[in-house]
């Protein structure tokens, strides 16, 4: 495991609200599952909906509010919009969550769920 390294001080509120807002668009399991296979190659909309088990009205109202934020971008290919993440960042932040994840349920000593844990 790598040493935690120290943010830079200070943390600037705007930087904070910036963080936590890309944090709440990342809540949602769909958005993140977009996100996850946006970070591996571009999809259509109805790709992305097969992929996800989703409909496309879903899967186009979440690409809406990724596209808006500026985590995705769109181009046409003919009859169809194809979907491209736009902020490697973000595909970092996700493997990393997703690692995390999956770290904590092969730790020794780690019993159970913490599915239900809430930070407040």
């Amino acid at each position: 495991m790598n040493p935690v390294t120290a943010p830079p001080d200070p943390l600037p509120p705007d930087v904070l609200q910036d963080a936590a807002a890309t944090f709440g668009l990342l809540s949602g399991t769909v958005r993140l599952h977009l996100l996850w296979l946006l970070a591996r190659s571009e999809h259509d909309v109805g790709t992305l909906a097969e992929e996800t088990g989703q409909s496309v009205a879903t899967v186009s109202h979440h690409l809406g509010k990724l596209k808006l934020a500026g985590l995705v971008r769109s181009r046409r290919k003919g009859k169809h919009q194809i979907y491209i993440l736009d902020d490697p960042h973000v595909a970092d932040i996700v493997r990393l969550a997703v690692e995390h994840r999956q770290e904590l349920h092969v730790r020794p000593g780690r019993g159970g769920s913490r599915r239900d844990v809430r930070l407040a």
